[in-house]
């Protein structure tokens, strides 16, 4: 594991972000990483990023799961930050 980030908020929210480096890359992705973030809002995902064999990168936001262009884990934190402060503002 290379970065692991967990806050769970005195409302109960939680953000938590993952990534490990992996010896091949989970398939259709093309780099090292396997990564799991998540913003949990009363016990339900409200926010996402993921890499899974056979769906590679992809974003959750709200209940609409799109694409994800990962380039490297510094991006995609800064990426998952953004998209809460998006979920937020809504």
């Amino acid at each position: 594991m290379i970065q692991q980030y967990k806050v769970v908020a005195a409302n109960g929210d939680i953000t938590e972000l993952v990534v490990w480096l992996v010896p091949n890359p989970v398939w259709p992705s093309q780099h090292s990483y396997k990564y799991r973030a998540a913003y949990v809002v009363n016990g339900k995902r409200v926010v996402g990023f993921y890499n899974e064999r056979d769906k590679g990168d992809h974003v959750h936001i709200g209940g609409k799961e799109s694409p994800y262009t990962f380039t490297m884990p510094d991006q995609l934190g800064e990426d998952f930050i953004a998209a809460i402060d998006e979920y937020r503002r809504k």
